[in-house]
């Protein structure tokens, strides 16, 4: 039990530090082609903090544990919105542009729809399914790319070599080897995190599916969480919002359409409310809320209050408490 615990700690650690790592590899590599903020939080910042999300998923399902594939997916979008988005609101609400949103939240929707239809209509998470999911992130991408592109950011004047000029013109080579390791580092984490988050989770009699929607995914939410917490710091909200949303797409179509093209699975069921699935009570229908109290003030009014980032916090920490008593 505690070599289990000492792993899942170093699994953790790992996916923290590859995955900081890797969306700073990237993000230098975006920045050499002069891409907008929101492009590169929406695409590559998101793509780089959702690979612990990807690699944990496609590995679970591969092994025969759906659950946590499946509970993975749904508990990192509650956790980035609900814990890491309503953080940064809480503390530091701004100003948003409801047309860079508009995108990225009907993408999200449509994505919560198709999970919706599997959950619901056919009960399992079928091939088709997982291939229509991959498609939907190719065409969010393609979509993305060509509406961001379409306007590039003016090429700067080239700075005076200052520490923070040199520290921003990384050099290609530096870019790739954060790229290779940061991915590297991704892998073992979270190959270490699946397989003694199970070895915990049967020594405790916690179901599988309670442990994926709680500890692993805050722990593979947790490159999200320091690239908030980064942006927040540097005052880059649109940067932090359109990671986290572009994210939770990548978590639905990507993590979800990966795993379930590769192993499909049914619609697991740990425990019950009213007699009924608790996942298609509580945690598919928490999942849209969460997104919805995220996303309409800030295309509606295009801003974000202090309120919101409360309640959804208020909601995570029912939502804990909950699944730990149920």
């Amino acid at each position: 039990m505690i070599v289990s615990i000492l792993l899942f700690i170093i699994g953790l650690l790992c996916l923290i530090k590859g995955g900081d790592w890797f969306v700073d590899g990237a993000t230098a590599l975006a920045r050499r082609f002069h891409l907008p903020e929101l492009l590169i939080g929406a695409t590559v910042v998101s793509i780089g903090t959702t690979l612990p999300e990807v690699m944990v998923s496609t590995m679970s399902a591969l092994s025969g544990h759906g659950e946590i594939a499946y509970g993975n997916a749904i508990g990192s979008v509650i956790c980035n919105a609900a814990l890491i988005a309503a953080i940064t609101i809480a503390v530091r609400p701004g100003q948003v542009d409801p047309k860079t949103l508009r995108t990225p939240v009907v993408f999200f929707f449509i994505a919560a729809g198709i999970y919706c239809v599997a959950a619901y209509g056919l009960s399992e998470f079928t091939r088709p399914v997982g291939i229509v999911m991959l498609v939907v992130f190719v065409i969010y991408m393609v979509m993305n790319v060509r509406q961001m592109t379409k306007n590039p950011l003016p090429v700067p004047e080239k700075p005076e070599k200052t520490d923070t000029a040199e520290e921003e013109e990384m050099g290609i080579g530096k870019t790739l080897l954060l790229l290779v390791v940061g991915a590297a580092l991704i892998a073992v984490g979270a190959d270490l995190l699946v397989d003694n988050g199970t070895l915990i989770a049967q020594e405790l009699g916690v179901p599988e599916s309670v442990i994926a929607l709680t500890f692993v995914a805050l722990g593979t939410s947790l490159p999200e969480l320091v690239t908030a917490i980064t942006s927040l710091i540097k005052g880059h909200g649109d940067l932090s919002l359109g990671n986290i949303i572009g994210a939770n797409i990548f978590n639905l179509v990507l993590v979800s359409g990966m795993s379930v093209t590769l192993a499909p699975f049914t619609v697991p069921q740990s425990s019950t409310i009213m007699g009924m699935n608790s996942s298609l009570v509580l945690e598919i229908p928490l999942m849209i809320i969460i997104m919805l109290i995220l996303t309409v003030p800030a295309l509606k009014n295009g801003r974000q209050y202090r309120s919101q980032g409360i309640i959804m916090l208020l909601i995570y920490a029912a939502f804990c408490i909950i699944q730990f008593t149920m």
